[in-house]
């Protein structure tokens, strides 16, 4: 058997095979044998028929049967003698199979890029240190309180304001005939200032006393989603019918329906855990940010464009899972496959490096996982999702291949926590974090306005005065980046 090798690129190869006459001539007398064994032929005894008369009837699923075989054997042997490290599988054009001469056939492979040691120890990393405030506290239990809080209609004769909800009727019409796409509906409850109904409803609302009609015109756009209402201007017809208002649960009743918890303060304490926890998943993504930048700038070489397909369909198949989660398509969002493969092939080709890098890492440390860090990340894992330790070991075990996958994946964790051991961390508070981002910020402002105000001197003070104006506000644009954060 002759195998040669072509190299496309550092990733890319083209083997090029021929498997002697002797080894088809070998496999297709394997084959007839077997197939004469059972073969079932009118006017012929079962394992008496000639081969010639197999030849004639199943030939074509013979060589069908045979092909894949050589083509096995020409792979399996050209890993084993050019020590190829294959990342996917071969794509071959299988000719037809001539029983009186030797078979020729090209493959392609690719294998992973040869990447040179990965110098790690010493990386200069900058680790935040959040703590959590009293404020955001009392911000996750307004939002719990928000979840429980009821409903009830307004007694009292007022005007609709902002955060207030309205029982409505309400019914589109085109021109002046009633449009399919938006029939009579009734009794429907609206939240002012919501985009649960185009904006202008809730402009319109305002300052209004129930029971009050209204007429409504909503200009859809050309791009709108709902395609049978793009491009149309639809007049509403809209009844207010109440006034509704949020009440918010008391502390006892927050607790009671809780059920966990004996006081505020337990309340407390477990949103504290949760978000001291979200701190810590955030500083280890932002280590693991920095350590790839760096890695990224410092490495260069070629990536299978296998992997950054892989990476591809991952990056699309979780888009599609979380619009069908929220009842939609791709299509209602005006979005397709093949825009989100444009739009997020660069990022693809970046994951596709960091684990590619990482790999490497891997086998040049020699990193392994324990059968006790193992068990430990299951617990953490049972932890997260509520579920039973022996659960989660039975998933893995009857799928060898997400066992492996999910390994490789703890190993990928352990060599980042390996640079970040090895590395200069220097430590630094959120405050210092919030004030460096508000001078920068306010160094590019002044730099904006630094034209402006040569032209005439008595501006000066105006500017020194709005700058004072952003800081306080960058401190709380910081703030809720930091909290919002924090929630994901």
């Amino acid at each position: 058997m002759q195998i040669t090798v072509v190299d496309e690129s550092t990733v890319k190869k083209v083997l090029n095979c021929e498997i002697p006459k002797e080894v088809v001539t070998k496999e297709l007398n394997d084959a007839y044998r077997e197939l004469k064994k059972n073969a079932d032929i009118k006017g012929f005894r079962k394992g008496k028929i000639p081969r010639k008369v197999l030849e004639n009837k199943f030939s074509k699923e013979v060589h069908g049967d045979v092909i894949p075989k050589l083509i096995q054997q020409a792979f399996s042997k050209a890993v084993d003698e050019y020590d190829l490290k294959i990342i996917a599988s071969p794509k071959v054009d299988p000719p037809e199979l001539d029983p009186e001469s030797a078979y020729r056939f090209d493959m392609t492979v690719e294998v992973k890029p040869e990447i040179e040691d990965i110098e790690y120890k010493g990386m200069e990393l900058n680790k935040t240190l959040y703590e959590v405030s009293e404020s955001e506290i009392e911000a996750q239990i307004h939002m719990i309180r928000k979840t429980m809080a009821s409903k009830q209609a307004v007694t009292e004769e007022r005007a609709v304001k902002e955060e207030d909800f309205v029982l409505i009727d309400y019914q589109g019409f085109l021109g002046d005939e009633p449009f399919a796409a938006t029939p009579q509906i009734e009794n429907f409850v609206m939240a002012i200032g919501t985009d649960t109904m185009p904006e202008e409803f809730s402009n319109k609302m305002l300052g209004v006393i129930p029971e009050q009609d209204l007429e409504i015109e909503v200009v859809y756009s050309d791009q709108d989603p709902d395609k049978e209402l793009a491009g149309k201007t639809i007049k509403y017809k809209v009844k207010v019918k109440e006034i509704h208002e949020e009440v918010m649960p008391d502390d006892d009743h927050l607790i009671k329906e809780l059920g966990k918890y004996e006081d505020l303060d337990m309340v407390k304490d477990d949103i504290r855990a949760n978000l001291s926890k979200g701190y810590e998943q955030r500083v280890q993504h932002e280590l693991s940010e920095q350590i790839f930048l760096q890695l990224l700038e410092k490495y260069e070489f070629e990536v299978p464009e296998s992997l950054v397909e892989a990476e591809l369909n991952s990056i699309i198949a979780e888009a599609e899972q979380a619009y069908t989660q929220n009842n939609m398509t791709f299509e209602d969002a005006g979005l397709s496959k093949e825009s989100l493969r444009k739009d997020y092939k660069d990022v693809a080709e970046k994951q596709a490096r960091r684990h590619l890098l990482l790999d490497k890492l891997i086998n040049q440390e020699n990193l392994e996982m324990t059968d006790k860090e193992l068990d430990a990340s299951f617990e953490e894992m049972a932890k997260g999702m509520n579920a039973s330790v022996d659960a989660i070991k039975n998933y893995f075990n009857t799928d060898k291949n997400q066992l492996e996958n999910y390994k490789h994946t703890q190993l990928e964790k352990k060599a980042v926590d390996l640079i970040v051991e090895k590395g200069k961390i220097t430590e630094k508070s959120s405050e210092t974090e919030n004030k460096t981002d508000e001078k920068k910020e306010v160094k590019k402002k002044k730099a904006v306005k630094k034209t402006a105000a040569k032209k005439t001197t008595e501006k000066k003070p105006a500017v020194k005065k709005k700058t004072a104006v952003k800081k306080t506000a960058a401190k709380k644009i910081a703030a809720k980046k930091i909290k919002k954060e924090t929630d994901k």
